[in-house]
């Protein structure tokens, strides 16, 4: 209950229930984190409402399916959030509510970066032994029985080593694999597979330079394409990086050659600072991509598969641009007059980010600067 008198009153007005100060109150909730964890709750998940009702629940003595009645909830949910924070005897709803968002949290750090002695054995199996990562995860408990920190499925040593961003280990020992491959390939090859191979020489991700990572200079974009009813129609997105700033482009389809040739044509406009890379999904719309970094001397760098996060920013426009843009109409509909109008209006809509300036604003102050 008090959490959730802090969630709705003033500090000061919880802490004249209780008889303290509105700084004692401030205090128990910069601890506790609570209004981080309270804005953290979704509807489809429990929130801090249903934890008091679990921990009253169990205080009075009532079966997890009782409580799951009064909740509205699957008694397995019930069961798997107690079991989770303690049990009957040690539930508690505000400190299952702060574990609950701190789980939530993005992003992750890694099993190798959790614990350095674990990546520091695997990379001198890797690098002196050259062993397999199944070879090495067995051999972990082999030589370390009793010591749970040191364990690591072979797949977390792969993923470490081929999935940039989720790594731990320095990506170069990947050549002390017996394929010596620099990238991942499953075993069948499936028909997606073979079409992410079809983009020759493509330059990986990981090869991007640092102050592309690190937001600081313009000019740097994210690509992608944005696909109508039935994958039928398309219209290519950019995105800059530092900015948030956006350039639309018509498609009468997505072949590699018209999808180069209406990149080009979007970044030959801009001015020489503002077009430096390209950062692209694995889409064979781009098997073009050494004609187009000839032709404007733009790099092009690939994500990893499976990874769309890398080019988080083109992810999240995307999303924006659906307002626009509906997944279930025809795309071809829109010419690019309508879709440089959309685009001026995302780029004049104001960005927390940014503290509420828009992304021209932004790139402007850039290129004035």
């Amino acid at each position: 209950m008090v959490l959730t008198w802090m969630a709705e009153g003033s500090f000061a007005r919880v802490g004249a229930l209780f008889g303290v100060s509105a700084m004692t109150v401030s205090r128990f909730a910069q601890m506790a984190d609570v209004r981080a964890q309270l804005y953290a709750s979704s509807p489809g998940r429990l929130g801090l409402a249903d934890r008091e009702e679990i921990s009253r629940g169990l205080v009075a003595g009532l079966s997890f399916h009782q409580i799951a009645r009064l909740i509205g909830r699957a008694p397995s949910t019930v069961s798997r959030e107690v079991r989770r924070h303690g049990g009957r005897d040690r539930y508690r709803a505000a400190a299952a509510q702060v574990a609950t968002g701190q789980r939530a949290r993005r992003p992750k750090p890694t099993k190798f970066e959790q614990h350095p002695r674990l990546a520091a054995q695997v990379e001198a199996w890797l690098e002196h032994e050259q062993w397999s990562p199944e070879q090495i995860s067995a051999s972990l408990k082999e030589q370390f029985p009793d010591d749970l920190e040191m364990r690591v499925a072979g797949e977390t040593i792969y993923q470490a080593l081929y999935v940039h961003g989720r790594g731990g280990l320095r990506r170069e020992l990947c050549r002390h694999l017996r394929s010596r491959r620099t990238d991942r390939r499953s075993r069948p090859e499936t028909t997606r597979n073979r079409s992410s191979q079809s983009i020759p020489d493509l330059v990986s991700i990981a090869e991007r330079p640092d102050e592309v990572a690190e937001r600081l200079v313009p000019g740097h974009w994210e690509g992608d394409l944005v696909m109508g009813r039935n994958n039928k129609s398309q219209v290519l997105t950019l995105v800059e990086r530092v900015s948030g700033f956006v350039r639309l482009g018509k498609l009468d389809s997505k072949h590699a050659d018209v999808a180069a040739a209406k990149l080009q044509e979007l970044i030959v406009s801009l001015p020489d600072e503002l077009a430096r890379t390209v950062t692209w999904d694995r889409g064979t719309e781009m098997a073009d991509h050494a004609k187009f970094t000839m032709d404007t001397k733009v790099k092009v760098y690939f994500c990893d598969p499976y990874s769309p996060w890398q080019r988080g920013s083109n992810e999240n426009t995307n999303g924006l641009l659906r307002q626009y843009l509906p997944r279930d109409t025809d795309l071809s509909q829109h010419s690019q007059d309508d879709l440089d109008a959309i685009a001026a209006k995302l780029n004049r809509r104001p960005r927390k980010r940014h503290g509420w300036k828009t992304p021209t604003m932004i790139l402007d102050n850039h290129v004035l600067q």
